[in-house]
């Protein structure tokens, strides 16, 4: 007990890295967040200051880790990128009509080298063999789509 007295900051070192290695197993950002509170006890323990002012220190510290900074990283964490698989990854792509469309007619179009049964989206057109369209839409086996408006020069 007596080494523990004279090498507070270790302790409290081995105690941030015992929390720190829990915390790579745990993975929840809450053991990580009070082995900082652990650090900033160490630190206050270099600083010469009495074991009670060490341990509010390292309370402070780590309850502001888990109230300001544990949210947030959580948040950011569990939020990415949208990750769009099966037919919804074709919405927004163009493909060229193989067979005219209309929509009393279904027609067909080749859109990512696959060839799809295809409506017009507005049902008042038809559209031509040749015709590069752009997919509005995936209902079922049918590709909705519009033709994509060429430039004038």
């Amino acid at each position: 007990m007596e080494w523990l007295g004279d090498h507070l900051a270790a302790a409290w070192l081995i105690l941030a890295v015992a929390l720190g290695v829990a915390e790579l197993v745990s993975l929840d950002l809450i053991l990580g967040m009070v082995a900082v509170g652990a650090l900033v006890g160490a630190l206050a323990a270099l600083a010469s200051f009495p074991l009670v002012i060490q341990v509010l220190l390292a309370a402070g510290a780590s309850g502001a880790m888990l109230m300001l900074v544990r949210p947030n990283l959580v948040q950011r964490l569990h939020t990415g990128p949208d990750l769009v698989t099966g037919t919804g990854k074709l919405v927004g792509q163009q493909g060229i009509v193989t067979e005219e469309l209309s929509a009393h007619h279904p027609g067909r179009v080749r859109v990512a080298g696959e060839i799809w049964s295809a409506c017009p989206y507005d049902e008042s057109l038809t559209i031509a063999p040749g015709a590069t369209v752009e997919v509005f839409a995936i209902r079922g086996a049918t590709a909705y789509v519009h033709p994509v408006g060429e430039l004038l020069s």
